[in-house]
């Protein structure tokens, strides 16, 4: 297959007139940027060998590391850990240790935990090793002499028996690229140091070829390792989970859009779906853009061709009715025609649906104005439909995500929307929230909600967990059996704890409605700990009240 004809394939989802032209549009955008050049086997041998070296012992990356805000290090180089307190949820192995980033450009607390080696960089340097040792035993005679660069104005950290103004010098067997590797393999090429090269033993032109030579074998080598598992191409824009497995940004997202494990190992991740504030595998993107910038160039021309005419300004549809949660599972009995072609369309596509709820108390919504809808909603998925005799069906959906919409429209009679995904905040700013409200002097006894804000999030999940226990032992209405076996028991998961609970609660859904704005485990556990502070404070009042009585 071909891969630059591959990356430019595009949706046929548009008539041919308008395919032509937005292919000419974005042909004639791309070709007023000046394109790139990939890095020249002989005369750049010194960037490209930069682009696999760590920047922390300068030593091409062995069992690398690639950290949450994308730049990589050896295993060997990660700073010394320490014990994070105050820090509850998840309560999961490995979080408990953090560190602080070595790069300037981060300098943020990493969990160790999100810190698993980068399986497609190690796999890569592994065999430009392999390949670096090969070409070594068949090296001959040939050498290269190299020569530090000494900048005046540079600022040169301690180093034992160097003169700045006096340059190093080696000679190193094989040609540029691999005396190169060689002179950092061993650990005397700092990352940042140039040097200026003279081919010894052979004439220039053979060591360019020799030169070339490796570098189409390490381009070769490449590319074995870097095509995505999912769409089986290149990777571009690559994003490195806390598993360590590496894929297409996009092919990622739309990935987690139905899971939340790796397609790869089948680990839980932790990363927001959407991925829009997740950084780049800055390592993989630097290497790609530095050896194939051509084929990058052809992926991110498909890409944004793709974005321009994938879909219309008010793609999902929106079944006003109620309060549906992520996680939970939603009945719905559709009569109205207009619903009814709504769901037939969805289950001709991708069986998904939006559903908000009525805004009964009319209240603007932000802007979209005053509108017979509240903006936040949820996205379902039809896990199966029923058709009865009389045209009714019954539809049993699951909660996927929630959403903002942007802008709504009407189509057939139902509403349409564009719409936002709501992302909770990552789990490195979860942890902070937890561990500063925590550290807070304790409340005074009547301060119900100071009680609540320092309570740690293990110890608000634990609140609801044991509220429904008792609630239980109570026979309350709303933990019947037959509810039970709907929506299940309750989750011992903190994240879906508060959306199962107010699925079966029988409270106003305006209170309920919190929960959809809220971008945090905790806040939403707060909410939740608050209503049952107030259940039991009315129980507490109703059951004074019948014994005065």
């Amino acid at each position: 297959m071909n891969l630059l004809d591959d990356t430019l394939r595009t949706p046929s989802i548009l008539d041919g007139e308008a395919q032509s032209q937005a292919l000419m549009d974005l042909h004639e955008d791309m070709s007023e940027k000046q394109q790139a050049s990939a890095l020249a086997a002989h005369h750049d041998a010194r960037a490209l060998i930069r682009l696999i070296q760590c920047p922390q012992c300068s030593k091409p990356y062995t069992n690398p590391v690639t950290l949450p805000c994308g730049y990589s290090l050896c295993r060997t180089c990660l700073p010394q850990t320490y014990r994070r307190e105050g820090v509850s949820y998840p309560d999961t192995p490995g979080r408990q240790l953090g560190f602080l980033c070595p790069y300037i450009e981060c300098f943020e607390e990493h969990v160790l935990a999100d810190c698993s080696i980068d399986v497609t960089l190690s796999k890569l340097m592994e065999a430009i090793a392999e390949l670096v040792r090969r070409h070594n035993e068949n090296a001959g005679t040939t050498q290269t002499y190299m020569e530090e660069v000494v900048k005046q104005d540079e600022v040169v950290g301690p180093l034992e028996a160097k003169d700045k103004n006096k340059p190093r010098c080696w000679t190193m067997p094989g040609a540029r690229l691999v005396a190169t590797y060689n002179l950092a393999d061993i650990g005397i090429l700092e990352y940042q140091t140039d040097v200026s090269y003279q081919d010894l033993s052979e004439t220039g032109e053979a060591a360019q070829k020799t030169d070339q030579q490796v570098l189409v074998q390490l381009l070769d080598t490449a590319q074995k390792e870097v095509d995505c598992q999912v769409c089986y191409n290149i990777m571009f824009d690559p994003v490195t989970t806390a598993c360590g497995h590496t894929l297409c940004r996009k092919c990622l997202a739309r990935t987690l859009d139905h899971s939340t494990h790796c397609p790869v190992c089948r680990r839980s991740v932790v990363t927001p779906p959407s991925l829009i504030k997740y950084p780049s595998n800055k390592t993989l993107v630097n290497l790609l853009e530095g050896l194939v910038p051509e084929i990058i160039s052809a992926r991110a021309e498909a890409a944004a061709l793709e974005d321009a005419i994938a879909l219309p300004d008010f793609e999902t549809p929106l079944f006003v009715c109620t309060l549906g949660f992520p996680g939970c599972p939603t009945f719905l009995r559709v009569f109205e025609p207009r619903y009814r072609l709504m769901i037939r369309r969805a289950m001709e596509g991708n069986r998904q649906f939006g559903m908000v709820t009525y805004n009964s108390h009319g209240l603007p919504q932000e802007g979209l104005g005053n509108i017979q809808f509240l903006a936040y909603g949820v996205m379902l998925y039809i896990e199966n439909v029923q058709m009865l005799p009389d045209g009714q069906s019954i539809v049993e959906t699951r909660g996927m995500y929630r959403f903002r919409v942007k802008q709504y429209g009407t189509l057939d009679g139902y509403t349409v929307g564009r719409v936002e995904r709501v992302e909770d905040v990552s789990l490195q700013e979860e942890e902070r929230l937890e561990a500063e409200e925590t550290s807070q002097p304790p409340a005074a006894e009547n301060d119900i909600e100071g009680q609540i804000n320092r309570m740690s999030t293990r110890e608000l999940l634990m609140l609801g967990l044991d509220f429904i226990l008792v609630m239980q032992g109570r026979s309350a209405h709303w933990l019947h059996q037959r509810i039970l076996e709907a929506y299940g028991g309750p989750p011992d998961d903190a994240a879906l704890f508060p959306f199962w609970f107010a699925s079966i609660l029988p409270i106003d859904e305006h209170l309920k409605y919190q929960l959809m704005q809220t971008t945090s485990v905790r806040a939403r556990l707060k909410i939740t700990a608050r209503w049952i502070k107030h259940m039991q404070q009315q129980r507490w009042f109703q059951s004074q009240a019948c014994t005065v009585l």
